[in-house]
C-alpha cells in the first residue's frame, strides 16, 4: 500500500508528518530517512490497532464498480 505524507520542518530541528489517510497517524525524525522508516511503523502500528466497534464505518471510503 502507499500514503501520502505531509511533511513539516519541526522548529526544533528535524521533520515531522501526517498521514491524512490514516488519521491520528504522525511521526517525527532528526533526519528525512529517519522520519520515512519512523513513518513506516506509524503506519504499520495504526492500522494493526483495534477499531472500535462503533467506529468501524465512520469515514469508509468504497469503490464500486458499476
Amino acid at each position: 500500500m502507499k500514503f501520502d505524507a505531509i511533511v513539516h520542518e519541526a522548529e526544533e530541528g528535524g521533520y515531522w508528518a501526517e498521514v491524512p489517510a490514516v488519521p491520528g497517524c504522525v511521526s517525527q525524525g532528526e533526519t528525512m530517512d529517519e522520519l520515512i522508516a519512523n513513518l513506516r511503523e506509524a503506519i504499520s502500528g495504526c492500522l494493526s490497532a483495534p477499531v472500535p466497534d462503533d467506529r468501524r464505518l465512520e469515514g469508509l471510503v468504497l469503490e464500486i464498480a458499476v
